[in-house]
């Protein structure tokens, strides 16, 4: 073994979002900028990663041959970076990857004008994932969830959020949480893990006897299987939504898991202003994801309690609904970050798709997009003490783009495939368009 576990030298240009590995999330004004290392003529950009993974050192290369003389005869491998640009590796902050059982037909459905709640009402959305769902054995739904983590990786995100919510029972609740768990252990991607047993009502409940079951029986079966050790989730989630959860129940379901040890992460201010977004910054909400028709008051509160707006680009072009005001969130101070909500609703895992369509359709600026799909993503998760940015110290998670600068990530729409040349996760060459690595 070699006392680096990865050198690429020669880069034309690095992001690293901030240099400084204490920043751990931006604000408002602070996301107009990235910082950049720009080669020096043919003096290019070096990033040299320790035997754990992680950057030891990040600079021009006259530096790094001065500083670390043999650095490229001790490393394992070296990555000649010429002419190409290096961001850090994506952060995906909301997903729903587990399930099984596509909604191909009710794309046709909402493109004949269906909103989102009468597909729900006539038995599809939701509850048509959790009939499936449910059937499925747990080495069925990790197959085709593996596959979309791998999907995933070869789009550029290094880390994601996945979440439970398809079972609405306790019973394929934990079903999904473990195989989340397996791929934690299993997969390269850095996963959290979040449990969304209050995603819908289940066909037959109320809403009353759906949030009991959630407290009352879901989060115990968790809390123990997670003191047993066999799980260890790290956010509850629930919708928040009119004709789902209303305020007060989502405010019990969260004011018990956040007791049970989880970060507060859920969907809020959708499809109906009821105020989630105060409620979830009175409660100290990590973050709170939508947000399309959060309140001036929202905002306010968003901003003062430090929780990150999670916003979802793919649900408001595909559900045709009003974008969340992202600019007067930025205006106001709201750290903004970026997921792709994948799920057989919105069937988008491509975090490059996310950040273009942040631009066009939510007016964000190309650093405003890449600070949110990175650092501040992290930072709705509680990781970016060690990712979404790239500085001494923190893992060595990488997007190496085959292109003169690196708004070219965002600006080739639809061609990540083509310009993503490397995916590195943690100093290992994760992915690369030269040959399969998975």
């Amino acid at each position: 073994m070699g006392a680096y576990k990865l050198l690429v030298k020669g880069a034309k240009q690095v992001v690293t979002v901030r240099n400084d590995e204490n920043v751990r999330v931006l604000r408002g004004k602070e996301m107009q900028h990235v910082d950049i290392i720009n080669a020096k003529g043919k003096d290019g950009v070096s990033i040299l990663v320790d035997s754990n993974g992680r950057i030891e050192f990040i600079g021009l290369d006259s530096e790094r041959v001065s500083k670390y003389p043999r650095s490229e005869d001790e490393a394992e491998q070296v990555i000649e970076a010429e002419g190409k640009c290096i961001v850090p590796g994506l952060v995906d902050a909301h997903t729903h990857p587990v399930w099984v059982g596509d909604r191909v037909h009710e794309f046709a459905m909402k493109l004949a004008g269906a909103s989102y709640m009468e597909v729900h009402e006539a038995g599809g959305g939701i509850h048509f994932t959790v009939e499936n769902t449910r059937k499925a054995s747990q080495d069925e739904l990790y197959v085709s969830f593996s596959k979309r983590l791998y999907d995933m990786m070869s789009a550029g995100t290094t880390c994601v959020e996945c979440k439970s919510g398809y079972g609405l029972d306790t019973e394929t609740e934990i079903k999904m949480l473990k195989v989340i768990e397996t791929a934690k252990r299993e997969h390269p991607l850095t996963i959290s893990s979040t449990f969304c047993g209050a995603h819908a009502i289940p066909k037959g409940s109320t809403a009353e006897k759906a949030t009991e079951d959630v407290i009352n029986n879901q989060l115990p079966a968790i809390k123990r299987l997670m003191k047993e050790g066999q799980l260890h989730v790290d956010n509850i989630d629930v919708f928040c939504e009119k004709g789902v959860f209303d305020l007060e129940q989502s405010r019990a379901i969260l004011e018990a898991g956040k007791a049970a040890g989880l970060q507060i992460n859920f969907h809020g201010d959708e499809l109906h202003p009821l105020n989630g977004a105060k409620m979830g910054a009175e409660l100290g909400a990590l973050a709170i994801s939508h947000l399309e028709e959060i309140s001036e008051e929202g905002i306010a509160a968003m901003a003062s309690s430090g929780s990150v707006g999670v916003v979802l680009p793919t649900t408001a072009y595909i559900l045709r609904l009003r974008p969340p005001p992202v600019r007067r969130m930025l205006e106001a101070g709201v750290a903004v970050a970026l997921g792709s909500d994948f799920n057989p609703n919105a069937y988008c895992m491509a975090m490059p798709t996310v950040m273009h369509l942040a631009c066009v359709l939510l007016r964000m600026t190309m650093p405003e997009s890449l600070i949110a799909a990175t650092l501040n993503a992290a930072s709705a998760l509680g990781l970016s003490k060690d990712y979404g940015s790239l500085s001494r110290g923190k893992y060595a998670d990488l997007v190496i783009i085959d292109a003169p600068r690196w708004e070219h990530l965002i600006y080739q729409f639809g061609c990540h495939d083509k310009i993503i040349d490397y995916v590195i996760k943690k100093g290992h060459i994760a992915h690369t368009k030269y040959e399969c690595c998975g």
